[in-house]
């Protein structure tokens, strides 16, 4: 602030109390006389050349090699501001690594594949040692896992619950609810071994398979137990099973 500026604000200042003191008076009683007038000027202080002369001293303008010589404020370092507390990053790449095959088992589950189609309808309200147990096996069988939604109707959530289950395995995982709708699954963990050459059917819910070209069973088992429970009861798929139950046994 500088002298001029001061100055200014005391003769404003000085002005309102004096305009101030008139209005109060006349509100209250008698009107203002001269005399009053002139008592009033002669109790506001006179500024002089000397005050003003001092207020210039005391709050001079910074000269320009003053200002040169002020810091000037850095940006502030992101980086070191306090971080939010997270839990273990998300690898979102943990569900990518098995994209190939997530597409082929896409397409088996639509009736496009090339070669018959294993899945595993899962919920990760499951015990952890059963889903963890099944999705190794479905990794080692090339078979697809299949979740109903998102947990909390969170991507973020259910990767993270996912993430320690897959690990470094490549496995196919896909969040697909016509799929439990189009073989009927009611139940977690249900197995379906598509045939080989499926074509798509008509359905209330949309797209399905025909009964004729798939097989479903559930319980909690694991995979090759499934698989071969089903070409027991089903001897035609045995040609279906017999590459899923191969990697199995490597």
């Amino acid at each position: 602030m500088w002298a001029t500026d001061l100055l200014s604000r005391h003769r404003i200042a000085s002005a309102l109390a004096l305009a101030l003191h008139a209005t109060a008076a006349t509100a209250a009683g008698p009107d203002i006389t001269e005399a009053d007038l002139e008592r009033v000027g002669r109790e506001q202080p006179t500024v002089t050349e000397q005050d003003i002369e001092q207020a210039r001293r005391r709050h001079r303008e910074p000269g320009e090699a003053e200002l040169k010589a002020a810091p000037v404020p850095s940006a502030p370092a992101i980086e070191a501001l306090p971080q939010p507390a997270t839990r273990t990053p998300i690898d979102l790449e943990a569900l990518a690594r098995g994209y190939a095959s997530q597409v082929d088992a896409m397409q088996a589950a639509e009736g496009l594949a090339r070669g018959p189609g294993l899945f595993v309808f899962v919920s990760l309200s499951m015990p952890r040692p059963a889903l963890q147990r099944l999705i190794d096996q479905a990794a080692r069988a090339r078979a697809s896992v299949i979740l109903r939604g998102l947990v909390k109707g969170s991507l973020r959530e259910t990767v993270a619950q996912l993430q320690p289950l897959i690990g470094t395995r490549q496995v196919a995982v896909q969040i697909d609810p016509p799929a439990f709708d189009r073989f009927s699954i009611v139940r977690v963990p249900s197995f379906v071994l598509v045939r080989d050459g499926t074509r798509p059917v008509s359905c209330a819910s949309g797209t399905c398979a025909p009964p004729e070209a798939f097989l479903r069973t559930a319980g909690d088992v694991s995979l090759d137990y499934a698989l071969e429970h089903m070409v027991r009861t089903a001897p035609a798929f045995q040609g279906d099973a017999a590459g899923f139950l191969q990697r199995l046994k490597e």
